[in-house]
């Protein structure tokens, strides 16, 4: 398996998505032998699965893989029958080594303007496409994220499975709280960049403050764009306890992004009886249902204030959304169906 993902910041979605199917794959597949390539000697793997290290970074190690084609990712691992890529990067795979791609979302191609230079650089040395077209079997995470695959790739429809990823397995799950921090907030939970449109949050939460909005907004996460104004609180990296209580306290969590692969956070939220205030986008009504949001347009800055003022002021609403999404939400905590469903790929990919 290719462990970058779980290298640094293992508090994103994609890193706690993969450490929890890595975790349940392992544990319920004793006689499986997992390598996980940890490149830069850094970052842990769940046992009995065993971790790699290379001492150069990965991008130095990948990124000459991909130029060179070598080292190959197989050989670092001392050789293996089939490889997991938990989301698409550059790499070199021997061509007698079958593997399966995870796709979480296909930002880079549907708004590749959203990413620097350097990181455009990253996903063009990737070949995110040939990965795709040349894997085994390819995962999408949501019914939206295959189909824009299908589409964008020219993937057959059988070469693409939709597996849910499942909901914060590890994460305490403490008792609701309306007021852990001395006064109502909304809550952000995400990278700070262009798809997750906090420029749009910025502007709707001083258009809702300046009509009499009461509450504080708490953001939690970091990235190169700005969430600032008046009763905004940024807190940054949380560990998971502490998010789970943040999770507890806040009126509703606020996801006002221009696309999502599947969208966790508001299912998160919803574990804890919080509901959500989302853009109105096919991956979160997948996973949430019709009535598992207050959604608005996306970049709709002024239905995304009124909104705010809605959610505040309405407690019967908010026990209403938080009901209709709390329900899948439960569905899918147990990450044991999901990793079944990987790993019998995984094995199927080894035969073939």
């Amino acid at each position: 398996m290719d462990g970058r993902s779980l290298v640094g910041d293992r508090g994103r979605g994609v890193a706690r998505v993969t450490l929890a199917l890595l975790a349940t794959m392992s544990s319920r597949f004793p006689k499986d032998e997992w390598r996980v390539l940890l490149p830069g000697g850094s970052g842990v793997v769940p046992p009995p699965a065993r971790g790699y290290r290379t001492r150069l970074p990965g991008r130095v190690v990948f990124g000459l893989a991909t130029v060179v084609g070598r080292p190959r990712l197989d050989a670092l691992l001392g050789g293996v029958d089939v490889i997991w890529l938990p989301a698409p990067a550059p790499l070199a795979i021997s061509p007698s080594v079958p593997w399966v791609l995870t796709l979480h979302d296909m930002s880079w191609v549907e708004r590749p303007g959203d990413f620097t230079p350097y990181e455009r650089a990253w996903h063009l040395l990737a070949r995110p496409r040939r990965q795709a077209q040349g894997a085994a079997s390819v995962v999408a995470v949501s019914e939206h994220t295959r189909c824009v695959a299908l589409e964008r790739w020219g993937l057959q429809p059988g070469h693409v499975t939709v597996i849910r990823p499942p909901v914060s397995p590890c994460m305490p799950a403490p008792q609701r709280n309306d007021d852990p921090r001395g006064g109502p907030y909304f809550l952000w939970v995400g990278a700070l960049e262009p798809r997750k449109a906090p420029e749009v949050l910025q502007v709707a939460w001083s258009q809702a403050v300046s009509r009499g909005l009461g509450a504080r907004l708490l953001v939690v996460g970091e990235g190169r764009l700005a969430l600032s104004g008046p009763g905004v609180e940024r807190l940054g990296r949380v560990k998971d306890d502490e998010l789970g209580k943040l999770y507890a306290g806040a009126l509703a969590l606020v996801m006002p992004s221009r696309l999502e692969g599947a969208g966790l956070p508001p299912l998160e939220a919803a574990i804890y009886g919080t509901p959500s205030i989302c853009s109105d986008l096919p991956a979160l009504r997948e996973s949430l249902g019709t009535a598992g949001a207050e959604w608005v347009r996306p970049d709709d800055a002024e239905a995304l204030a009124q909104a705010l003022l809605t959610i505040a002021d309405d407690r019967v609403r908010r026990e209403r959304i938080a009901a209709a999404a709390r329900s899948a939400a439960l569905a899918r905590t147990d990450p044991a169906p999901p990793a079944d469903r990987l790993r019998a790929l995984l094995a199927e990919a080894r035969v073939a």
